[in-house]
């Protein structure tokens, strides 16, 4: 048997299986799904054809796998054979427990063949692999020992020309080495010459860009000790103007205290006098209606201090009353 033949066997395995792996899943989803849709809730039966879908996905990519490792001679170790065993039997549990479930012994005898089937036609499939494999690269073997049988003189011919050959190229290589590195070394002594012009050049340049970064550097630090200088001097006049504010503000508040407390001895020594049988005259009885409006006295009470009518003093209050919310308006107004 030759290799063609080989490989049309290997095609013909691979065919098969993957028309048993296709009507395996094919049966497998059309049994499964009705025991998913049972177990399923009612808004949820739209999944029900997901579980054996997976389930025959991880199927396909053993038997795909296996086929490729067996064609390269390799072996994935135990995980694959783990896997091919897990879905082998998860597909025949899922395909028989509707009718195990049921006890139906002739339902589940029928539902196990396609599972049954696939798992054998895995393992089957495995083994031919690499049988033929191994056939492939035995043939190969004797292929190329075939083609590896020269005539020994030919050989020994063609073996002195080669090294004649190697010898003067090596020769030639030689003679083309020594130009070359004596041209290198040309090139080196050029270059190193270049490179010690450059790095002179870009040493003065460097100094040249020290010396202006140092002037630069030494302006700024001199305008920037300005600019402190100057923001210096304007927080201690802003300080200088605040301090004098403080200070004209509390001399205003003394003097305003001093007022107050010299117009409430006034008012006190006004209203100290007590009540009087007879008219006071009019200016000083207006100056103890004022002192009676500013300490919140009754009329009645002015009345007795300054010895006037009701009426002259309601008067005088009613003024002092207009006056106030004049005054009030007015510097509400400014």
């Amino acid at each position: 048997m030759n290799s063609v033949q080989i490989r049309s066997a290997e095609r013909a395995l691979s065919v098969g299986t993957w028309l048993i792996v296709a009507g395996a899943m094919l049966y497998s989803i059309l049994t499964v799904t009705p025991l998913m849709a049972a177990h399923t809730p009612d808004k949820w039966d739209w999944t029900a054809p997901i579980l054996p879908l997976v389930v025959d996905a991880a199927v396909v990519i053993v038997v795909r796998l296996d086929a490729v490792l067996a064609r390269l001679g390799g072996h994935g170790g135990r995980w694959p054979i783990v896997l091919r065993w897990m879905t082998g039997c998860m597909t025949l549990a899922l395909n028989v427990a509707d009718s195990a479930l049921r006890k139906d012994l002739v339902g589940v005898a029928v539902h196990a063949v396609a599972p049954l089937l696939l798992i054998v036609t895995a393992e089957t499939g495995l083994a031919y692999r690499r049988a033929i494999t191994a056939a492939l690269a035995a043939l190969e073997t004797e292929r190329k020992a075939e083609q590896a049988e020269p005539d020994r003189e030919i050989r020994e011919r063609r073996e002195a020309e080669a090294r004649r050959v190697r010898e003067e190229r090596e020769h030639a290589e030689t003679i083309a080495r020594e130009q070359r590195e004596h041209e290198a070394l040309l090139a080196r002594e050029q270059a190193e010459r270049e490179e010690a012009a450059r790095r002179l050049e870009r040493a003065e340049q460097q100094e040249r860009e020290r010396v202006e970064r140092e002037a630069r550097e030494h302006r700024e630090r001199e305008r920037e000790q300005q600019e402190r200088e100057r923001e210096r001097l304007e927080r201690e006049a802003v300080h200088r103007r605040e301090a004098e504010r403080l200070e004209r503000e509390a001399a205003a508040r003394r003097a305003e205290l001093e007022r107050e407390e010299r117009a409430a001895r006034e008012r006190a020594a006004l209203l100290a006098g007590g009540p009087v049988n007879e008219k006071l005259p009019e200016e000083h009885a207006r100056q103890i209606v004022a002192a009676a409006v500013a300490e919140g006295l009754s009329v009645r009470a002015a009345v007795d201090l300054c010895g006037w009518s009701v009426g002259w003093v309601s008067t005088r209050y009613a003024e002092h009353r207009d006056n106030a919310a004049g005054r009030t308006l007015e510097g509400a107004t400014s």
